[in-house]
């Protein structure tokens, strides 16, 4: 790894005066008479347990028995035990807690449909739904330490499902909405849960996709399943089987709007989160009331700086993590958590501008793939709406190349809204690395490690190193970070802890330039290596999608005897474009013109579109996999399985 990488170059965005004053982070650091954003750091890294419990008390987080100390590592590094002996349940400070307040008038949730169909749910409302929905699920039978599975689409339900269960002191399983029976079943037999929240369907590009089959086909593969909750999205007839499925309508409207919140352990299991591996089982990251939740908020306060009254909308489904992230980190923050159902382009690219407008959204949460895919539209489906209100971009899921990120950052943010990077994981419940509205951009950059991230870059021999690419690494345990796999704490250890002695090992190649801004480059097993030179993909994607033909690209490597890879490229052209044996010859000369004669692309291929998860991470695995036509491992993460098939039938 000792190569030079070329980084982002010059700063293109800095905080005026006004935006630090307001920052949450600058009110932060005051109230700690800490002078600026590299003591904080240095201050967060040093003692973690003073700085979580910082947290704790600037996100005011309420217990009903406090803790005896903040943190316990008697158990190693690798299981931290959090708030100690403290009694808290996370819903009564989402929820309970704002309902003496003035902020139980405002909106807690703001809902927009693909069929133009809005509702909204103040704080009161909200409360008095989930207890109800509580009320159902302990008329079922359904109590503490019960996993209940979620597959339904993003509507307020989903919200009012997810609090609900943590309030009676259940499991959370959180299920991609695009998921087939096999995966459902997988995951909620892992878990043994006992119940599902589903629906008869979602809109998509004007069409009611029908889900209630899938739910059905997976429940016959659970044992432990006794109850099925409907809800009635788009109207469609569903099978309904007596005696375990029950009606949203019929089971939850009719019960009292007041319940007792279940009085849980600040570590209780709060959720399990499924990851898709490369091979076996899909990995069950385990999240506690003190977990994921407050981890959630403290990157949504101190990096996209929401505030009460805010209103936050990230593109997301809430079986990826940054679903319940919107909806835990909102509601503990006092802010509005804006949902959509439907596909963010119809029925006109514009749609996504309109929801900003209409709904006064003032943090916007987009992926790249989604930004590539409107850039071809032009400006004037952005410059017809009034957009005033964005206070700044979020993104996450995937690297940016330079000329996307510009023309978000430029074109529709008018140079002035920054684009806040995201970078880390389900099992980290948020962000590793992340912009904040203190520290000055570059194009694809992140600031910095989030406060209390104790993170570097390091070579193959575990050693610091700069403006060179790297390992990411973390060397001392956070609030957020997954109790474990479900079941399966070797697999955990051996996943992130094995490497190096206590220090965690993320997976994702990195690096830091002279200036001290971030760059995640992909995942490490993501990253090429042709004759010593490593690649990261995203480099070499960030020159074929300059050409104003190229949407999107995928870069992987495939085994050479001489050189160990070698290079092979798949482009998606722009609707109407030839793909022709010049244009092929045009993309290869930009490579080699940037990157060397030695980094020549063996080949580059024309597809329709790349395998993605619905949280538009391209998956390079899958299609390395498919080109050589090797197992493809989970696939039960895709929103496109169709693409894999074309890969497969390129190479034949």
């Amino acid at each position: 790894m000792d190569e030079q990488f070329s980084f982002g170059g010059k700063i293109v965005w800095k905080p005026t005066a006004e935006y630090v004053e307001q920052a949450n982070l600058t009110a932060f650091m005051r109230a700690h008479h800490i002078q600026d954003f590299a003591e904080l750091m240095q201050k967060s890294t040093r003692d973690v347990a003073w700085f979580t419990e910082s947290v704790l008390k600037f996100l005011n987080i309420q217990c009903y028995e406090p803790y005896s100390k903040v943190l316990d590592l008697s158990n190693g590094i690798q299981f931290p035990h959090w708030c100690v002996d403290a009694k808290m349940n996370i819903v009564h400070n989402c929820l309970d807690k704002w309902q003496s307040a003035e902020i139980r008038t405002q909106n807690a949730i703001c809902f927009e449909g693909e069929e133009g169909v809005v509702r909204n749910l103040t704080y009161e409302q909200l409360y008095q739904e989930v207890n109800k929905t509580a009320n159902a699920l302990r008329s079922l039978g359904l109590g503490k330490g019960d996993a209940i599975g979620i597959f339904m689409p993003m509507t307020p339900e989903i919200v009012i499902a997810l609090l609900a269960i943590a309030k009676i002191g259940g499991v959370i399983l959180p299920l991609f909405s695009g998921y087939g029976a096999g995966a459902i079943a997988s995951r909620m037999n892992d878990a043994e849960a006992k119940a599902l929240f589903a629906c008869d369907g979602a809109f998509r590009r004007g069409k009611a996709v029908e889900m209630k089959s899938v739910a059905d086909e997976a429940a016959e593969q659970i044992p432990t399943l006794q109850h099925m909750i409907v809800f009635q999205r788009t109207g469609q007839t569903v099978n309904m089987q007596t005696g375990r499925d029950h009606a949203w309508a019929d089971l939850i409207a009719p019960q009292p709007d007041s319940a007792p919140t279940e009085i849980t352990s600040a570590e209780d299991p709060l959720m399990i989160i499924y990851t898709s591996g490369t091979t076996g089982k899909p990995k069950g990251a385990l999240h506690t009331h003190c977990g994921f939740p407050i981890k959630a908020a403290q990157d949504m306060a101190f990096g996209t700086d929401v505030h009460r009254g805010d209103v936050i909308y990230w593109m997301t489904d809430m079986g990826w993590m940054m679903g319940p992230w919107l909806a835990f980190g909102a509601l503990l923050l006092g802010a509005t958590l804006f949902i959509y159902d439907g596909a963010p382009d119809f029925p006109a690219p514009n749609r996504l501008w309109e929801l900003v407008e209409k709904h006064k959204i003032n943090q916007l949460g987009v992926s790249p793939t989604l930004i590539r895919s409107l850039i071809p539209h032009g400006e004037e489906q952005f410059k017809k709406h009034d957009l005033s209100s964005l206070k700044c971009f979020g993104s996450t899921g995937e690297p940016w190349n330079p000329d996307p990120w510009m023309w978000l950052f430029e074109k529709v943010g008018e140079s002035k809204r920054p684009i806040i990077n995201y970078s880390g994981g389900t099992e980290i419940s948020g962000g590793i690395v992340m912009g904040n509205p203190l520290l000055p951009l570059k194009p694809c950059a992140f600031s910095a490690p989030c406060p209390g991230m104790d993170v570097d870059v390091v070579d193959e021999n575990g050693q610091p190193i700069r403006n060179a690419v790297g390992e990411l690494i973390i060397k001392s345990p956070w609030i957020g970070m997954t109790r474990g796999f479900w079941k399966d704490n070797q697999r955990y250890l051996d996943a992130y802890w094995s490497r190096w002695e206590n220090v965690w090992v993320h997976g994702d190649f990195a690096a830091i330039d002279n200036d001290g801004l971030w760059y995640i480059l992909g995942r490490s097993d993501d990253t090429i290596k042709i004759a010593g030179k490593r690649l990261g993909p995203a480099e070499v994607e960030s020159i074929l999608v300059r050409h104003d033909d190229i949407v999107e690209a995928a870069a992987i490597g495939i085994p050479h005897a001489v050189k160990g890879s070698e290079l092979i490229l798949f482009a998606v052209t722009r609707p109407g474009v030839e793909r022709s044996v010049a244009l092929r010859q045009e993309l290869s000369k930009m490579v080699i013109s940037e990157m060397g004669k030695p980094l020549a692309p063996k080949e580059i291929i024309f597809v329709a579109d790349l395998p993605k998860t619905r949280n538009a991470k391209v998956m390079r695995r899958m299609i390395r996999a498919a080109y050589l036509g090797l197992p493809l491992g989970d696939t039960s993460s895709l929103v496109n399985p169709q693409a894999v098939e074309e890969i497969q039938k390129a190479k034949a």
